[in-house]
């Protein structure tokens, strides 16, 4: 049986990795900062699916956040087989309407935390020869969008990059952008969703689903929807200036920016 670390496993994308890999029998380590609802997740898990879920309170913005899933990466006696680096957030408003505390809050959650998280699992992966990491980025990071999307887009380029690096180790890498998904992620950076067309709207668990299955094939980005797919193909004709107009237009009134 193998463990599985997910950041920001009680919610939304996290927690729907939490239930498939449960039911697929592997162990897991829960990472969230809302211990209450970690155990009753753990709880749950355990219950239904008869498997071990481990709980780590962590805060991935601050620095005792990171070192503590960082060391728990590490540990050779409890060996870690797949991370999910699924923690993140956005903020509401734009450049300049968002304070730099709260800009450099994102990026040391989306880019430092990432990092140092993916450098402690693989460095143990690859000494066994074999692991896996997904970092869950977004399409964002495919069109000129403020931090968010510059975040994501850092994202996709260090997850793809250290993929080659660490080729032939046994060790995958892959980063998975998914579109709009049906989690609280809107709701907790206070944005509506009204004005969001349905057809946009991904459901989490079928994300998950062609996730792992392109982690599986060996896959180093995962668009994990046909319209998606679609979208930035047609993105990558438009110039960079349209493309930066519209993707501002539409950032202000779907996305985060």
């Amino acid at each position: 049986m193998t463990t599985a670390l997910i950041t920001g496993s009680t919610a939304g994308i996290g927690a729907a990795f939490a239930r498939r890999l449960a039911a697929d029998g592997h162990d897991l380590v829960l990472v969230a900062r809302d211990t209450k609802r970690l155990r009753e997740q753990a709880t749950e898990l355990h219950d239904r699916h008869g498997i071990e879920a481990e709980v780590l309170t962590a805060d991935l913005a601050a620095e005792a956040g990171i070192e503590a899933v960082a060391a728990r990466l590490g540990d050779r006696r409890r060996p870690v087989d797949l991370l999910v680096n699924n923690a993140g957030f956005a903020n509401k408003g734009r450049y300049l309407e968002v304070s730099l505390a709260d800009e450099l809050r994102m990026l040391k959650v989306h880019c430092e935390a990432v990092l140092r998280l993916t450098s402690a699992a693989t460095e143990a992966m690859r000494d066994r020869g074999r692991g896996g990491v997904v970092n869950v980025a977004s399409v964002a990071a495919f069109v000129p969008r403020g931090t968010y999307g510059a975040s994501k887009a850092w994202v996709v380029q260090f997850t793809q990059g250290v993929a080659r690096d660490l080729g032939g180790s046994g060790v995958r890498l892959m980063a998975l952008c998914p579109g709009f998904v049906r989690t609280e992620f809107h709701e907790r950076a206070g944005m509506g969703t009204d004005n969001i067309p349905g057809w946009m709207w991904l459901d989490a668990d079928k994300v998950v689903a062609t996730a792992l299955h392109d982690l599986a094939r060996g896959r180093t980005l995962s668009i994990p929807d046909p319209r998606y797919k679609a979208l930035m193909g047609a993105a990558k004709l438009v110039p960079r200036g349209m493309l930066g107009g519209l993707s501002s237009r539409t950032g202000r009134k779907y996305g985060p920016q």
